[in-house]
C-alpha cells in the first residue's frame, strides 16, 4: 500500500469510534513520510491534545515541526515530550530527544550568528 493510500484509508476512520490518539499519530507519521511537514504537526498535535503523555506523539511532532523550520516550536515540542518520557520511565526516547534539542539549539545558534553578521552596523 502507497503512503497516499494509508493517509486515504486511516482519514476515513477520522470521527469513528476508531478516532483517537494512535490515529492521529500515525496519520502524522504517514503525512511525514510523505514529505507533508504541515499536516504532519496537525495531526501530531492532534495526537498529543488526545493522549498529553504519547511520548512518541511528542518526538514525531518536533521532528516535523523542525523539518518545516519551525525551530522554536519544535525546541518546545521535544522540551515537553522529554518531561513526558521521563514521567513514563520512557529512557530512550528521553535521550533521543536531548539528542535532537542539542541539535537544534547549535542550529538556532548558527542562524542567529549568521543574521547578526550578515546585519550591516
Amino acid at each position: 500500500m502507497t503512503t497516499n493510500a494509508l493517509i486515504e484509508n486511516l482519514e476515513k476512520l477520522l470521527g469513528s469510534p476508531r478516532d483517537g490518539a494512535l490515529l492521529r499519530y500515525s496519520l502524522g507519521s504517514e503525512h511525514l513520510k510523505a514529505g507533508d511537514w504541515a499536516q504532519a504537526s496537525l495531526r501530531l498535535r492532534e495526537a498529543v491534545e488526545r493522549d498529553g503523555n504519547h511520548s512518541a506523539a511528542w518526538k514525531l511532532l518536533g521532528r516535523a515541526l523542525a523539518e518545516g523550520n519551525q525551530l522554536a516550536e519544535a525546541l518546545a515540542a521535544y522540551e515537553q515530550g522529554i518531561v513526558v518520557a521521563q514521567r513514563r520511565g520512557d529512557v530512550q526516547a528521553v535521550k533521543e530527544m536531548r539528542v535532537f534539542v542539542r541539535r537544534l539549539r547549535r542550529q538556532v545558534a548558527a542562524t542567529d550568528e549568521r543574521a547578526a553578521t550578515a546585519s550591516p552596523p
